[in-house]
């Protein structure tokens, strides 16, 4: 119905970039908010970013000033530039998209989560 697709994840040295990029598709009317969480091993997952439709981000205090969340909603595309990375930032990261789409006549709201890429800082 509708998928969600990231890409960008990898290794990378503290104090290294990343752009991760996760792309919504399928039967899709209109996408809300879409964010980014992230997953470390033995811990909950966590909010890291998120951006409206209207382009509000909202970030989490342990990554201000260091990743920027964007989006392009022509391509229903959500992306994540992470600077200044530390080796806290280890982890799995998984986009979210709070998504209205078509389904056998109806509209229903749902969200998505994307399968999730590994993002590794070496220190």
């Amino acid at each position: 119905q509708v998928q969600l697709v990231e890409s960008g994840g990898g290794l990378v040295q503290a104090g290294g970039s990343l752009r991760l990029s996760c792309a919504a598709s399928g039967s899709i009317i209109s996408i809300r908010n879409m964010g980014w969480y992230r997953q470390a091993p033995g811990n909950q997952r966590e909010l890291v970013a998120a951006i409206s439709s209207g382009g509000r981000p909202d970030y989490a205090d342990s990554v201000k000033g260091r990743f920027t969340i964007s989006r392009d909603n022509a391509k229903n595309t959500v992306f994540l530039q992470m600077n200044s990375m530390k080796p806290e930032d280890t982890a799995v990261y998984y986009c979210n998209a709070d998504v209205v789409a078509y389904y056998s006549g109806t509209y229903p709201r749902t969200d998505y989560w994307g399968q999730g890429t590994e993002v590794t800082v070496s220190s």
